[in-house]
C-alpha cells in the first residue's frame, strides 16, 4: 500500500521572500514510527528553511544509513539529495562540496552512522572544517536494525531486550569541540522554540556547524531508566509476545525556560532531565563548553543550547585556497592549461 501527501493547502498561507509557503519546503509522507522524534526534527528543518527563504534547488541533502538518514526524504522535495552508504556521508559531501561550493549542504545522520561505523569520517570532516550543517538525530539505539545499543548510549542503560551498555558513551559534541568545529550545539527534538533558531543559525554559519539532537525512539529504546526513550510499557510486549509492535504515541514537546532544568516525562513514566543554557552563555570558550557538558552529564542532566561559536573561523575552501569557481563550472582549458604551465609549476619546486 502506498500513501501520498495531499497537495491541497490553504490559499492564504503566509509566504516568505521567495513567494514560497511552508508546504513548498515539505517532502514525502513520513514512514517513520508514529511519534518518532525524527519527524519533529524534519518539521524544525522545514520551518527554518522557510523562514530563511532558502531556495530549495540550491540545497543538497546528504545522509548515510539509518532511521535518521531516511529523514531527508521528508523535507525539501525540490532539493538535491544523496543517500550514501553507511558511515560514508562525510566523504561524499566533501566531494560534492569541492565540485560545487555554491550549494547549501544539510547533512542528516544518526548515532550509528556517525559514532560507530562513520566515526573516522565524522572526525575528519570536522577537522577539515567543511562548510556544511551536520545534524545527528541521537536516540542511543540502532532503530533500523531492531534496537541494538549505540555508541552514544549512556553507560549503564539497557535496551529493549535487557542488554546493558558497559562502556563510556561517545559525546559527539565534545568530540566536535575538540576537533575544532566552529559551531557546536545540542537540542531536543521536542523543543522547537530552541531547535529552529539553532538550525537557522547553523545554516547561516560559514564553516562546519554541528547540532546533536536528542530524538527519542518510540519503539526500541524502552528501558525505564533510559535518558532518551519513548519507552513502551514492557508488560504489553511480554503479554502479547509481539517483539516489533510499534505503539502510536503522541509527540513529546517541551518549552523549557532558559537557565533552568525540566524533567520531561516519557511514555513509560521515566524521566529525561534537560538543562537549557542561559541566553548570555559565553560561546567563545570551547574548553569551558566541554567542562560544562561533562559536569551536567555527571548530574544526570542533558545540557542543551549553543555551546560554541567562532564567527571568524576558516572553512575548508579558505584553508586550502581553492578556486572561487565551482569545479563543475571550470572549462577544459582551466583544468588542463598545457605543458608550459605545468613546466612552470615543476620549476617552482626545484
Amino acid at each position: 500500500m502506498s500513501f501520498q501527501k495531499s497537495k491541497f493547502h490553504h490559499p492564504r498561507l503566509p509566504v516568505n521572500d521567495l513567494g514560497l509557503n511552508y508546504r513548498d519546503y515539505e517532502g514525502a509522507l513520513s514512514t517513520l514510527c508514529a511519534g518518532c522524534g525524527h519527524d519533529s526534527i524534519t518539521s524544525a528543518i522545514v520551518q527554518a528553511c522557510f523562514e530563511l527563504s532558502l531556495p530549495p534547488h540550491q540545497v543538497a541533502k546528504m545522509s548515510g544509513i539509518g532511521c535518521s538518514s531516511k529523514a531527508p526524504n521528508y523535507f525539501l522535495n525540490k532539493a538535491h539529495g544523496f543517500n550514501t552508504v553507511h558511515g560514508r556521508m562525510p566523504s561524499v559531501t566533501t566531494g560534492a562540496n569541492l565540485a560545487n561550493r555554491e550549494l547549501t549542504y544539510l547533512a542528516m545522520s544518526g548515532d550509528g552512522d556517525s559514532a560507530s561505523i562513520g566515526l573516522g569520517q565524522f572526525a575528519h570532516v570536522v577537522r577539515r572544517q567543511l562548510n556544511m550543517l551536520y545534524m545527528v538525530a541521537n536516540n542511543g539505539v540502532y532503530g533500523l536494525t531492531k534496537g541494538q545499543l549505540a555508541a552514544t548510549a549512556d553507560r549503564g542503560m539497557k535496551n529493549k531486550v535487557g542488554e546493558q551498555s558497559l562502556f563510556t558513551d561517545i559525546d559527539l559534541c565534545v568530540m566536535a569541540l575538540q576537533l575544532g568545529a566552529t559551531f557546536v550545539a545540542r537540542s531536543f527534538s521536542g523543543d522547537k522554540k530552541q531547535l529552529v533558531p539553532l538550525i537557522k543559525a547553523a545554516i547561516s554559519h560559514q564553516g562546519f556547524a554541528f547540532i546533536d539532537i536528542i530524538s527519542p525512539c518510540v519503539t526500541f529504546n524502552n528501558h525505564p531508566d533510559s535518558t532518551r526513550s519513548y519507552d513502551y510499557v514492557h508488560q504489553h510486549i511480554t503479554t502479547a509476545a509481539v517483539t516489533d509492535f510499534v505503539p502510536v504515541k503522541q509527540e513529546i514537546t517541551s518549552d523549557c525556560a532558559a537557565g533552568i532544568c525540566e524533567d520531561i516525562c516519557l511514555h513509560d513514566g521515566s524521566l529525561m532531565r534537560i538543562h537549557k543554557l542561559q541566553p548570555d552563555y559565553e560561546t567563545k570558550n570551547a574548553m569551558k563548553a566541554i567542562v560544562d557538558i561533562e559536569t551536567h552529564k555527571k548530574k544526570g542532566e542533558i545540557l542543551t543550547g549553543l555551546f560554541y561559536l567562532d564567527a571568524n573561523g576558516e572553512h575548508y575552501h579558505e584553508i586550502n585556497n581553492t578556486t572561487d569557481t565551482p569545479l563543475n563550472k571550470l572549462t577544459q582549458d582551466d583544468l588542463c592549461p598545457g605543458s608550459r604551465v605545468l613546466s612552470g609549476i615543476n620549476d617552482s619546486f626545484r
